[in-house]
């Protein structure tokens, strides 16, 4: 078991309180992995002072040399990588494949922001008056919270932290209760790396203790979430008075539509890959199959014999596909909305249970599940289960499952399977998403485009790309002449 600390001023301490919390084992709920800092607001005023107080001479220190040390702080986590897929997997329950892949990807991520530490600079443009310059200046914002979630927690903090630090400013952290693990190691190499003190703080406490204070402390610039719709549109409402900037990546019930003309198999292929991947857990992954009436019943088939098929374990059995679903309250919640499946007359096709004997008994595990026949308007076509069930709605065709597609409050991910340029090409203009697929599972992503919703599914500047590291500025306009 480990002992965890918040990191403050570069200082590894206990919470003011002196109370602790415990991390246990999605796959084993009586393995408790870890103690914790049950972290109260007093603790989250003093990380952010920490940040404050660390402004000033970071913010001086040129983006290129800002990037650098940052650089030291990725290649200690590069050395330390089977440590970090160990620790995902446990705490967050995904199979050990699925934590390389997230390891993997923390790399790309940062790679491509440390790479903007060469490119940030001001922008030269052309003045009207005689002899001088004008120019765009982009300065930081000072301190900034970053708030990541628990189905991520080493590539969502890297992509968060990496620009707020490269742009100049000074941060709190705050993972997931369910998942701290990955962030103190995180937060290791931070401190292996020499990086000074008081520029990233690490703070590890519940949200609804520590979240106010994080969120609304007159210090604090900028806050950066990632999370539940609920959770984020309340952050929203609280800020709405307040000059903060606010980026709000949530909720999406992402819509994989086929059409008759598609490769059926690579169709069915990436509606399970897109769904029940990290057990249905990532907002980008596929919860709607909207399928054309002609392949409808063909696709339903295949699916389900192929879901009924998929191997959920331990994610430390290197044979297994799936893990459990991370923690007791979302164990709950995924139940609920499979009990309410069944109820609105929705058709089982696979899974709809929870797993209790033999190697599941203690664990939180659920069957991967499919249902059919389900109508647009039902509760499951329309709400974020965040979970291993995937529903199939019918299309009489392409206008239809573009309408049934776009009938929803989230507006996150889409992918459209089909041969037929035209209506590939349609489908990007018009789905209305702030990621767009054509032939591609709905989750794919890569570190160089931007990476946020819109609708129900974002709230100001996305994260990732070039959009990374500016949302943590703000533009100063500049004119230069020289003296007469």
């Amino acid at each position: 078991m480990r002992d965890i600390r918040n990191f403050i001023a570069g200082q590894w301490c206990d919470s003011v309180s002196g109370k602790r919390g415990q991390v246990t084992n999605p796959a084993n709920r009586n393995e408790v992995l870890a103690s914790t800092p049950a972290s109260e607001p007093a603790d989250a005023e003093r990380a952010i002072a920490a940040a404050a107080a660390a402004f000033p001479a970071w913010s001086r220190i040129p983006a290129p040399q800002r990037a650098a040390l940052l650089h030291g702080v990725m290649q200690k986590v590069a050395a330390r990588e089977e440590e970090f897929v160990q620790c995902i997997t446990a705490e967050n329950g995904k199979a050990l494949r699925e934590s390389r892949g997230e390891f993997q990807a923390a790399l790309k991520e940062a790679e491509f922001q440390i790479g903007q530490g060469r490119r940030f600079g001001d922008r030269l443009l052309a003045s009207e008056v005689p002899g001088a310059t004008c120019y765009l200046a982009r300065q930081p914002l000072g301190v900034v919270t970053l708030i990541t979630p628990w189905n991520f927690p080493l590539n969502v903090a890297c992509r968060k932290m990496l620009p707020a630090l490269i742009a100049g400013n000074c941060c709190v952290v705050k993972p997931s209760d369910l998942t701290p693990i990955s962030a103190a190691l995180l937060f290791e190499c931070v401190e292996a790396a020499g990086l000074p003190a008081g520029v990233a703080n690490l703070l590890i406490g519940r949200g609804s203790v520590v979240g106010d204070t994080l969120v609304t402390h007159p210090s604090v610039q900028a806050v950066s979430f990632t999370g539940s719709t609920e959770v984020g549109i309340g952050i929203s409402r609280k800020l709405e008075s307040r000059a903060t900037k606010v980026q709000l990546e949530m909720g999406g019930k992402n819509p994989l539509v086929v059409l008759a003309d598609a490769n059926l198999e690579a169709a069915v292929d990436a509606a399970i890959a897109g769904a029940f991947s990290c057990a249905g857990q990532w907002c980008t992954s596929t919860s709607r199959a909207i399928v054309e009436a002609p392949i409808h019943d063909a696709f339903v088939a295949r699916l389900s014999e192929k879901v009924r098929a998929i191997k959920v374990g331990r994610g430390t059995d290197e044979k297994i596909w799936m893990g459990p679903v991370c923690g007791q309250k979302q164990y709950e919640t995924i139940l609920k909305f499979i009990e309410l499946g069944k109820k609105e007359g929705a058709r089982l096709c696979a899974g709809g249970a929870a797993l209790t004997e033999g190697i599941y008994r203690d664990g939180c595990f659920i069957a991967p599940t499919v249902f059919a026949d389900v109508r647009p308007e039902m509760t499951i076509a329309q709400e974020e289960i965040f979970g291993p069930v995937l529903v199939v709605i019918k299309a009489a065709g392409f206008d239809e499952a573009l309408q049934i597609a776009n009938g929803i409050k989230y507006g996150l991910a889409s992918s459209i399977y089909t041969n037929d340029l035209a209506k590939a090409q349609r489908f990007v203009a018009e789905s209305e998403v702030g990621l767009c697929h054509v032939n591609m599972i709905t989750a794919w992503k890569e570190p160089q485009l931007e990476f946020g919703g819109i609708k129900e599914s974002g709230r100001g500047a996305p994260e990732a790309g070039e959009s990374g590291i500016e949302f943590f500025t703000h533009h100063k306009a500049v004119y230069v002449r020289g003296a007469s």
